[in-house]
């Protein structure tokens, strides 16, 4: 039986086609001007409490998003994406996303998301995750993507629920944040499961 070639992945450097539009969201490139918004939530302690930063002052909210607006192509594995998560109808940016390519040989990605907690309960951070697995799965073709979170934040778990992918793994006390030890969670999805999914919504509609 011949062995199935791997999909052809897009040349490098790979820059998304932006804006990446979803139903009611506008997914662009950070921008210096994007300050004010991001310092909005990255100053919270309810924000950065399951995070590896914050909370941030102005000068680590200017560092941060300097480094983000340079995120914009995919050049080796390893690299990142950063995007601004904008509302279309009022131009009001909600909160930003990552996008990892951990490995262009193996087809491997992760996601992440911080939004600010005012706008929590529309959909916004599932609509826009989504997006993440979309770009990964149909423009990458990627085999897996993953991401990666403290055991305590339920409600980053059921966000990754709703997306549909599943809870891979829980690595008790592996680390050591904010003076205690934590435990990590990794939930995935895989190519066939999305397209699985992709179909059963295309199916209800």
């Amino acid at each position: 039986m011949p062995t199935p070639s791997a999909p052809v992945v897009p040349p490098l450097p790979y820059t998304p086609d932006y804006p990446i539009r979803t139903e009611r969201l506008d997914l662009r490139p950070v921008l210096h001007d994007d300050f004010a918004a991001i310092h909005a939530y990255q100053r919270r302690p309810e924000v950065c409490r399951y995070l590896y930063w914050g909370p941030l002052d102005e000068a680590g909210s200017r560092d941060s998003v300097a480094a983000k607006t340079t995120r914009t192509t995919l050049r080796e594995s390893g690299d990142y994406l950063q995007l601004a998560v904008v509302v279309r109808e009022t131009a009001t940016l909600v909160g930003d996303l990552t996008f990892v390519w951990n490995s262009r040989e193996h087809r491997q990605g992760g996601i992440g998301y911080v939004f600010h907690p005012d706008h929590a309960g529309h959909g916004y951070a599932t609509e826009a995750s989504r997006a993440l697995l979309a770009l990964g799965f149909e423009e990458l073709h990627l085999h897996r993507i993953q991401a990666e979170l403290d055991g305590r934040n339920t409600a980053s778990a059921r966000l990754l629920e709703r997306l549909g992918m599943r809870r891979e793994g829980h690595l008790r006390e592996n680390e050591f944040l904010d003076g205690e030890w934590s435990d990590e969670v990794i939930y995935a999805m895989l190519a066939r499961e999305w397209r699985a999914q992709r179909e059963e919504r295309a199916r209800q509609q």
